[in-house]
């Protein structure tokens, strides 16, 4: 039996190669890629070298062996990430009330299965030993909650062949990981069904829903976004379905909602989990009716939109603790998409700060290899988002951006700190604000290392929500 226990992907490195071509639109993916990422000269004489993700070389069929979903199974073939649990989202979904909702993440890695567990409640174990994340060769089995699950290699089947294309419209990207997402929307991008993207904060949910808007039959009408955290919750359904003149104070005329707004074609919102429980059932009714009131109206008025959906939460949990109609969920995730983080997209930090250079007119060897080599190592936190800004920041600011003197390095105690901040007579705000990034970036980075890396028990340590922490730390990043 083959297992093996790890955390993290390293991207391999190689001593100087010099390589100039951009990468093409399609290509027959090499096991390794080379990419420019600064000047060949005798100061800086390495070019970095990202590894792909092998393309996938086996089919797994993990079947239930014990538990009350007995003989329940689905095969993996490397076409997409698969999840076990509870959730309807999930391609096995289980009925076992130890089970968490999103309980296990299963995935092809050459002709290994990646299963990672979800900070599921039970766990999950091999034997006594409870694991996080697993390379399974076949003939495993592993314990979740009261369920056995088996783990079997598919002799003869064919894996899922993965995509040559880089791109899907703006959704840019070289990693098996994002690669393997382009069939799927595709496929959507030509029906017309309601779709829900899930990833964490900066993962380009709104540059997917804008590609499967440009790339779809509603083209040429309107792609109107909406943020449910942008409004208050008292002006949303205004905001949604458009309100009559006198409907209530301030409402000095009539109104069109953004359903009405986005006739024909693309109503994306955002962040649709901390949309409020009592306006989800107005929106599934939209949904289910193509039709909207508006607020002090008395008819419903017909709006042909495609709805997209986009959240940063995990909306099963949201579900379980009654926060998220299971309804509208389900409504929603007719079509559902979930974006991997950049951080485990292998080889796409390389592709993205080169298609970022070329957006700002500048040459992709502008970025030193030092700082590249440091970009590629990264967590990101912040994602994609967080990548463009540090590649704007770094061409814009280049070497100043490093020799600056910040607050969190000045010598001496917090005094001296404060003391030589004053110094420099910086505007109130701005002096402010200074003190406030710098400890927050000491606080965060400090409380994170005493608990091992861990962002979970540095969160708990610190008395805030994980995401949100994750959030502060890239603020402070970047």
């Amino acid at each position: 039996m083959f297992v093996g226990i790890h955390t993290t992907f390293r991207p391999r490195r190689i001593n100087a190669i010099r390589w100039s071509p951009h990468v093409p639109e399609r290509w027959d993916p090499p096991r390794c890629i080379i990419l420019p990422v600064a000047p060949f000269d005798e100061q800086s004489t390495v070019l970095s070298s990202v590894e792909m993700s092998p393309s996938p070389e086996a089919v797994f069929r993990v079947t239930v062996v014990e538990g009350v979903d007995r003989d329940a199974a689905v095969l993996v073939d490397g076409s997409s990430t698969l999840l076990l649990g509870q959730s309807p989202v999930c391609a096995l979904r289980l009925t076992d009330r130890t089970v968490s909702r999103r309980h296990l993440e299963m995935e092809i890695v050459a002709d290994r299965l990646r299963v990672r567990d979800l900070e599921a409640s039970n766990g999950t174990f091999i034997g006594s030993l409870r694991i996080v994340e697993v390379l399974l060769g076949g003939g495993e089995i592993l314990d979740i909650g009261a369920t056995r699950v088996r783990f079997d290699r598919e002799v003869g089947a064919q894996p899922a062949p993965i995509v040559t294309d880089i791109h899907f419209g703006e959704v840019r990207g070289i990693s098996r990981e994002i690669r393997r997402l382009f069939p799927l929307l595709a496929r959507l991008a030509e029906v017309d069904v309601p779709v829900l993207i899930e990833g964490e904060t900066g993962t380009g949910k709104e540059v997917v829903a804008r590609a499967l808007h440009d790339q779809g039959k509603r083209a040429d009408f309107p792609f109107v976004v909406f943020d449910c955290t942008a409004v208050s919750a008292a002006l949303i359904e205004s905001e949604l379905f458009g309100h009559e003149r006198g409907a209530f104070t301030g409402a000095v005329a009539q109104r069109r909602g953004l359903f009405e707004q986005a006739a024909g074609g693309t109503l994306f919102i955002d962040e649709i989990g901390d949309l409020p429980i009592e306006l989800q059932p107005k929106l599934l009714r939209a949904l289910e009716r193509s039709e909207v009131r508006r607020v002090g109206g008395d008819r419903f008025i017909r709006c042909d939109v495609r709805v997209i959906a986009a959240t940063r939460r995990d909306v099963d949990t949201l579900v379980q603790e009654g926060r998220f109609r299971d309804d509208l969920f389900h409504r929603l995730a007719v079509g559902r998409i979930a974006l991997p983080p950049l951080r485990r997209r292998r080889g796409d930090v390389v592709a993205l700060v080169e298609h970022f250079c070329k957006e700002a007119n500048a040459d992709p060897r502008a970025i030193p290899a030092t700082v590249l080599s440091e970009w590629i190592h990264a967590e990101w936190p912040g994602n994609v988002r967080e990548l463009r800004n540090a590649v704007t920041r770094e061409l814009a600011l280049g070497d100043l951006q490093r020799t600056e003197p910040r607050v969190d390095e000045a010598p001496g105690d917090a005094l001296m700190t404060l003391a030589s901040l004053v110094a420099i007579d910086l505007p109130f705000v701005e002096a402010r604000q200074r003190v406030l990034d710098a400890f927050q970036r000491e606080y965060l980075e400090r409380v994170l290392e005493a608990h091992g890396g861990s962002v979970q028990r540095a969160a708990e340590a610190a008395g805030i929500a994980t995401r949100y922490f994750r959030l502060l730390r890239a603020r402070a990043r970047e």
